[in-house]
Order: C-alpha cells, then sequence, then structure tokens
C-alpha cells in the first residue's frame, strides 16, 4: 500500500477525527481558531492520528474512543510544532509560511498552550487513567527533547548516542504513544500492547532519521522547509556528527565549524564532507535497520489489511521522498 491506499483504508475513521479537530478547535477568540485551523490544515501526513487508528484496528477495536485519542495525538503534535517553530526563528514548515512568520511568537506560543491544555481537557473524556498516563508521559518526554536538542545546539562534540536520545523523546516518543493506545483501547494483551509501543518507537526513529537524510538530498518543494534549516542553526543532526566523526581533520574541521557558528556560509564545503564519508549512506542504514525492528515487532499479530497498512508505513518511512 501506498500512503493513499493506506488513508483510503481508515477513511470514515479519518473523517470522523478531522471533524473531531475542527469542532474542538473552537474557541470564542477569534485568533485561536484562525491560527490553529491553518496550521490543521496546511497540509502533514498526519501519520501520528493514522497510527492510532490502524492500531486499534488491528487489535480488533470497535468503538469510537480511538477518534478522541487521534485526535488528542495531532493537537500534542500541533503544539509542539508552534512552539518548535518559535524556538527555531522557522518561517516556512510543509511549504507554507509558519503560524509565527505570520501571525508572530506571542500569538503562536500562547495558541500552542492553548492546543495542549484542549487536548488535556480531551484526555478527561476518555475516562481512563492509563490513557491518560500515558499521554501526560509522552508530553513531558517531548519537553525534555526539546531542552535537550537546544542544549546540543552548538554542540560539534553531540555523539550519535546523545543524537539519537533526542530523537526517541522528541520524535519517536509520540509515535510510541499512538500506536501503544490504539492496542491499549482494544484490551489487548500487554504483550500486544508493548508490541505496538516498540512499532512506534522504531517507526518514529526513522522517520526522523530520513528527515535527517533529506535535509542534505532534497529540495526545498518536495521537503517543505529551508534546506540546510538545521545546519544554519547550528544543529548537530546525524549526517553531520558521521562526518566528523569519519572525515578526516579538514572535513571534520569544516563541520565542526558550521555547527559552532551555524550560518550555510560553508554549505558547499560541509555537503563534500558528507557526500566523502556517505554519511548519508549511513543514516538512511541505520533508518532501515530501524524500520525493520518496527516491522518485527508486528509478527505476534494476526495477518489483516490493517496490519498490512502498518507494514506499508515502515516502508514508506524509508522510501518516502518529502
Amino acid at each position: 500500500m501506498d500512503l493513499k491506499d493506506i488513508r483510503d483504508l481508515i477513511h470514515d475513521d479519518m473523517d470522523a477525527v478531522n471533524d473531531l479537530i475542527r469542532k474542538s478547535l473552537y474557541s470564542d477568540v477569534a485568533l485561536i481558531g484562525e491560527l490553529g485551523n491553518y496550521l490543521i490544515s496546511s497540509g502533514g501526513k498526519r501519520i501520528r492520528p493514522i497510527l492510532v487508528l490502524l492500531s486499534a484496528r488491528a487489535c480488533g477495536y470497535q468503538g469510537n474512543r480511538h477518534h478522541q485519542v487521534a485526535a488528542i495525538i495531532e493537537f500534542i503534535h500541533t503544539a509542539t510544532l508552534l512552539h518548535d517553530d518559535v524556538v527555531d526563528a522557522s518561517n516556512m514548515r510543509r511549504g507554507q509560511q509558519t503560524a509565527n512568520a505570520i501571525w508572530g511568537n506571542e500569538a503562536s506560543v500562547l495558541v500552542g498552550d492553548f492546543v495542549y491544555s484542549r487536548a488535556f481537557e480531551m484526555m478527561i473524556k476518555v475516562d481512563s487513567m492509563r490513557v491518560m498516563d500515558i499521554l501526560a508521559h509522552a508530553t513531558n518526554t517531548i519537553a525534555e527533547g526539546e531542552v535537550m536538542q537546544l542544549l546540543n545546539v552548538h554542540n560539534a562534540d553531540t555523539t550519535i548516542e546523545s543524537y539519537l536520545d533526542v530523537i526517541h523523546c522528541k520524535t519517536a516518543k509520540l509515535f510510541e504513544a499512538g500506536s501503544e493506545l490504539g492496542a491499549l483501547l482494544s484490551d489487548s494483551t500487554e504483550e500486544q500492547i508493548r508490541a505496538m509501543a516498540s512499532y512506534g518507537m522504531h517507526l518514529g526513529t526513522a522517520f526522523q532519521l530520513v528527515d535527517d537524510v533529506l535535509d542534505y538530498s532534497s529540495n526545498a518543494n518536495e521537503l517543505g522547509k529551508n534546506i540546510g534549516d538545521d545546519l544554519a542553526e547550528g544543529k548537530p543532526t546525524l549526517p553531520l556528527i558521521y562526518a566528523i566523526q569519519h572525515g578526516n581533520e579538514e572535513q571534520a574541521k569544516v563541520v565542526r565549524h558550521a555547527i559552532e557558528e551555524g550560518g550555510l556560509e560553508n554549505i558547499e564545503a560541509v555537503m563534500a564532507a558528507i557526500q566523502a564519508t556517505d554519511a548519508i549512506a549511513y543514516t538512511a542504514q541505520l533508518a532501515r535497520n530501524e524500520a525493520q525492528k518496527a516491522r518485527e515487532a508486528l509478527r505476534i499479530f494476526p495477518p489483516s489489511r490493517y496490519i498490512d497498512a502498518m507494514l506499508s508505513l515502515a516502508d514508506f518511512s524509508v522510501e518516502r521522498s518529502y
């Protein structure tokens, strides 16, 4: 299946989730609805809510609480994007202007707070302490990941291990929570719940690693962001870390300087170092390894269209160009 086939499979569920998102974004404060709707409707693959829906259906769920959980997951993701773009001073996401570029940093931060708090209001309606515990822990872990990433900015001595820790907290944790909650709502066995959580963690890690690859191998229209953004901000992503560790003295020096100083003045020399050290190939292989671990986590489940879709998502995570 491709991404369109997967969306078609859960079309009715996604329609229900999107309706719930629109209704839940309502506020008497016009700016909240205006900014929130702009972000929700600005594209995006909706992978995180899709994971909730597929996981629930793969585990035989027949109710509708998975719609609520999928919307909550998307709200948490949306709030992190609003805050991330302010912290990173980003002006472009998904091929469009960021909310902070249009409405300003103050509005973006405050509406992000609103979206977070609305997500927690919605959690209460799910009426499950374990669901609330997983979501609260995931939100806290994401915040920790953001701080960890901030501490790594301009740090050319960042290790591969510490960078992967950031990925697991900042990106993969919400993938993990979405997959885990779909199984939990379905009254699955603890083994199945853990397997779905493992699937989500490895899938989310693969997604972020491929983003790192695309940052140095796509054009801005394909990826929907400014190529080299991470380098301009002094963020040591995996291709850069690997190039420092495996390049010659001059290659390591130019990449270290780019991370420590930020900016794109030496982007051509940095790209040359990345290519010469096969840093892109290394990062892509690591992503493929994570995608394979995600597939392996699903082996305990009986075959179904929904499991096929989740296997296809693992394929998509490493084959995509955007």
